[in-house]
Parts: C-alpha cells; structure tokens; sequence
C-alpha cells in the first residue's frame, strides 16, 4: 500500500509541477505579445524580461521532476 502511495504523490507532483507553470506561461507571453504590440520599441526588454521569468517558471517544474525522482528512489 506504501508503494502505491508513494507512486501516486510522485505522479501529482510531476502533474502539478507542469501544470502551473505551463498555465503561466502561456500568460506571460501572451501580455509579452500585447505589450510588444503596444510598444514595439520597448520589445528588446519587454522580450528579455519574459526569457528571464520563462526560465525561472521552468525552474519550477524542474523542482517537481527532482521531487518525483526522490519519491520514486524511495519504491
């Protein structure tokens, strides 16, 4: 029964862990691209500001994959 529930909780955190941060995401960029539209001289910061919170938002996901790895070593 443990084994199943440790399997179970690796599976809601590799989901969770993508989820959110997909869901935000696609939000960043979608107001990146209307910012960008609305002021297209500002698009060289707007579009390096948006890398930089990308790459903190993919961040995320890859604490939810070190999570799942650590409860799936435990089975």
């Amino acid at each position: 029964m443990e084994t199943g529930l440790i399997a179970i909780a690796a599976a809601i955190a590799i989901a969770l862990s993508t989820l959110g941060p997909g869901i935000g995401q696609g939000i960043a960029a979608s107001k990146a691209m209307e910012a960008i539209a609305r002021q297209p001289e500002a698009s060289k910061d707007i579009r390096s500001t948006l890398i930089l919170s990308l790459g903190l938002m993919e961040a995320l996901t890859i604490y939810g994959l070190l999570i799942a790895f650590m409860l799936v070593a435990q089975l």
